[in-house]
């Protein structure tokens, strides 16, 4: 299967329609009818800015994004959860939840409680586990369908299992010291999430994401996303060299997000994501998008740059192409909403896991983390010879992130001191070399400091030991990336957030809002109780204003 588009007109014409129920109901913008939907869809373009956003609404006035702008309440302030990671920035989207509530800081982490995957002799054995939910669960992290073993791959990825805990191999997760029994995504994460809420109501759901990891959205006990498809994004396209994946080129990364779109589309039709079987349309269904991420990230591809223009606000040509892209699938999904029949029983939510930084390229340092964690370490072995690794677990993005053997508060105030001390030399846009100085850092948190950040103490067993956010510019990588997220400047978490439905007012609302107020939202267009979300009572999370 080809990667198919849509025209922009016609990818207009179909939302217009689609949305025409949008403007009713409401009561001057203060709020909306809610409550009588029957199915909400939630559309998540990673990396994606709400600058992004309006910049192509007002180059693009007839464009599917722009419909949906002009017939929902945009909020162009919202910001996503720190770090702005995927796991952090969807599972607020979903619980309701902030990191110190969900437990889910990154979705490569570590757990000062559990044990190391493999462990089968857990007596006596060191607390202290790597959790990683990324395509490292895979059986096999080559193929697009997680090592399942369909034929005909990647085109007969929509033939993928509905439930992705089948293709993620136990020996790779950490290992719960209660049960020393491996511990599934799932049954990691605190709270509940709007699928377990809406399928114990009865009611069917599905989503579409970038590995099979995802089957953390299903919250602890067992499934309650009925149709979870999962292919993976860090796999081996066809003909790739080296282990390439769908992400080193951008036209694979639209092909890839196509996949996604199709199983949408299929599922609002009434039909599973294989589009095989009639189950019925979802009352809450959606996905994920790749192809903006990736090509804010991509210095090049196809030999046309990535990332943005030199003055950091026109996307230069492949980012261009991924709004376009998106911008098209977008129009096909509510296309399939209005040849349902449910334009006026559907609410969509548009908006971004976690945005990208930087954006003005010439502020670009690419700094190689790996000097600096290895200076840590053997400067503190030096007086601690007992101790091999201080930082035993470190994702460093476009902040740091580090969880120590150590936790005491002297091991926190050591790497601080040292984080601050250490000059090095990166590289700017063009490979040149660039000095840097605290090790890229702006500001460091660490020990009970970092816990507070966080809003959560020192006794967390999740929480990072250090969270150190970054000078303009600076991206901890060995490669040629030109962009990241994970970190909390206005370009890692000022996401789009967009909400359309029946009865909602369509305004702009310059009010700062959080991305974890998606969830009760949800659940209030679909007459269920928002409370009924762990996270929400926790952090007491308001649905959005209008909606």
């Amino acid at each position: 299967m080809g990667l198919r588009r849509m025209g922009v007109a016609t990818a207009t014409i179909c939302l217009c329609a689609a949305m025409a129920g949008c403007a009713g109901g409401s009561d001057g913008g203060s709020g909306a009818t809610g409550g009588d939907d029957k199915h909400v869809v939630l559309v998540s373009v990673d990396g994606m800015h709400a600058s992004d956003l309006a910049a192509f609404v007002s180059a693009h006035p007839q464009s599917a994004l722009a419909t949906l702008v002009g017939r929902g309440v945009n909020y162009t302030a919202a910001q996503t959860p720190v770090p702005s990671d995927s796991f952090p920035g969807l599972l607020a989207q979903v619980t309701g939840g902030h990191p110190r509530t969900t437990g889910v800081y990154y979705d490569d982490s570590y757990a000062h409680d559990l044990l190391e995957a493999g462990t089968t002799n857990c007596t006596g054995a060191k607390p202290g586990a790597a959790v990683s939910f990324t395509e490292e669960l895979d059986k096999d992290t080559t193929k697009i369908d997680g090592g399942q073993g369909l034929a005909n791959l990647p085109d007969g990825v929509l033939q993928m299992t509905k439930d992705p805990n089948q293709v993620i191999d136990p020996a790779k997760l950490p290992v719960n010291p209660a049960t020393c029994a491996p511990l599934s995504p799932g049954d990691y994460l605190k709270v509940n999430t709007v699928f377990s809420v809406i399928h114990d109501a009865g009611r069917r759901t599905a989503w579409s994401d970038k590995h099979p990891a995802y089957a953390i959205l299903n919250g602890a006990g067992g499934i309650t996303i009925d149709d979870l498809f999962t292919p993976e994004v860090d796999s081996n396209p066809a003909g790739s060299k080296d282990g390439d994946s769908w992400t080193v080129d951008n036209s694979l990364t639209q092909r890839y997000d196509t996949y996604k779109v199709d199983a949408v589309v299929n599922e609002i039709g009434g039909k599973d994501h294989s589009g095989s079987e009639q189950v019925g349309m979802p009352a809450l269904l959606g996905m994920n998008f790749q192809s903006v991420s990736t090509a804010e990230k991509l210095a090049t591809s196809g030999g046309r740059p990535g990332g943005y223009g030199p003055e950091g606000r026109t996307p230069g040509p492949v980012l261009e192409s991924a709004l376009s892209f998106v911008d098209a699938q977008v129009g096909r999904m509510v296309e399939a909403i209005d040849k349902a029949g449910a334009t006026n029983t559907t609410t969509v939510i548009l908006s971004a896991k976690h945005g990208q930084a930087p954006i003005q390229p010439e502020t670009l340092t690419r700094i190689d983390d790996g000097a600096i964690i290895d200076d840590v370490n053997a400067n503190w072995s030096k007086d601690h010879p007992e101790t091999k690794e201080l930082i035993v677990h470190s994702v460093n993005d476009d902040a740091m992130i580090m969880w120590l053997a150590d936790r005491s508060p002297q091991a926190a105030a050591f790497v601080k001191q040292q984080l601050a001390a250490h000059a090095g030399v990166g590289t700017d846009l063009a490979g040149k070399p660039r000095p840097f100085t605290a090790s890229g850092t702006e500001q460091i948190y660490a020990g009970a400091d970092a816990a507070a950040y966080f809003g959560t103490t020192a006794t967390d067993p999740r929480v990072p030991d250090v969270y150190a956010t970054t000078q303009p510019g600076t991206v901890y990588t060995s490669k040629t990336k030109i962009a990241e997220h994970g970190g909390a400047a206005p370009a890692d978490r000022n996401v789009p957030l967009v909400v359309a439905g029946p009865g909602v007012s369509p305004r702009a609302d310059g009010a700062e809002v959080s991305t974890a107020q998606i969830a009760p939202t949800i659940l209030v267009r679909l007459g269920l109780d928002p409370r009924k979300l762990q996270a929400v009572v926790a952090e007491g999370t308001q649905a959005l204003p209008g909606t």
